[in-house]
């Protein structure tokens, strides 16, 4: 069962507006498909969009000439992704697909692993992933930086001793959110923590990039004291190439809000 403060979270928080809206929110989405895009078989491809939230990367893929089926346990996604994406739906849970084995060319998990918050539950959702996929199918899967709190509360100004030394300090130890500012019970991931996740799993030919780059933390704190959407901003442009150079540097890779894991499923 999913747990009920991230469904309860989700039916009302307006998802489906927060890669559109914002300068980071554009820069996550963009980098998103940038990364994912050139990995992906001919049109038409069958992918298995997990939790995909309202269909925002469902709609880029069946534009694309893509056959897109989307799993998400939140009924307000489910119902705005047969709207906008024209995508099939499901409501599901990463860690118990209904697929049979073998039957997709892609396998999509951009949002169950950081609310997974047990190890186990995380590797057996991306091994979920490796069983459906079909032999040497690709898989792609997000998770939220460790790091990204510190980032985000630095350069709002927000980080006092009690926050740093209590809730920012338990993430950078372990990960664990307790989703008691503004979002819900998550887990933070290190690029090396995901990677090791991924190899229990059964992946092949793993990599993590980070998705944003270094950038996306001052593109935030800009937006924020403009008060103002950038995501037409000469600051995005920059921070895209930015986080384009950042690819080349692992020793950066977790400077990024998300991470994105690439691998393959075994053949």
């Amino acid at each position: 069962m999913v747990d009920q403060q991230i469904t309860d979270f989700y039916a009302e928080f307006a998802e489906a507006d927060r890669l559109r809206l914002t300068a980071s929110g554009r820069l996550e989405f963009l980098r998103t498909q940038e990364l994912i895009r050139p990995l992906l078989p001919a049109a038409p491809a069958r992918i298995l969009d997990v939790g995909g939230g309202p269909g925002t990367h469902a709609r880029w893929l069946a534009e694309d000439g893509h056959e897109v089926h989307l799993i998400d346990p939140v009924p307000k996604h489910l119902e705005q992704a047969a709207t906008y994406a024209h995508c099939t739906t499901e409501a599901g849970d990463a860690r118990a697909l209904t697929a049979p084995d073998d039957s997709y060319d892609v396998v999509l998990l951009l949002g169950p692993l950081y609310h997974l918050t047990s190890r186990a539950d995380r590797v057996r959702a991306l091994a979920e992933a490796v069983r459906v996929a079909r032999p040497g199918g690709l898989i792609a899967a997000a998770g939220i930086s460790r790091y990204s709190l510190l980032q985000d509360y630095t350069v709002h100004a927000e980080l006092t001793p009690e926050l740093l030394h209590g809730e920012v300090a338990g993430v950078l130890d372990h990960g664990s959110y307790d989703g008691s500012r503004g979002f819900t019970v998550a887990h933070f991931h290190t690029s090396d923590e995901l990677l090791d996740e991924a190899m229990a799993a059964g992946l092949t030919t793993v990599r993590v990039l980070g998705i944003e780059g270094p950038g996306w933390a001052y593109l935030r704190a800009a937006e924020r004291t403009a008060g103002t959407p950038l995501h037409d901003s000469p600051l995005l442009t920059g921070a895209i190439e930015t986080a384009r150079l950042a690819d080349r540097h692992h020793a950066v890779t977790d400077a990024s809000a998300h991470l994105l894991l690439t691998g393959r499923a075994g053949t």
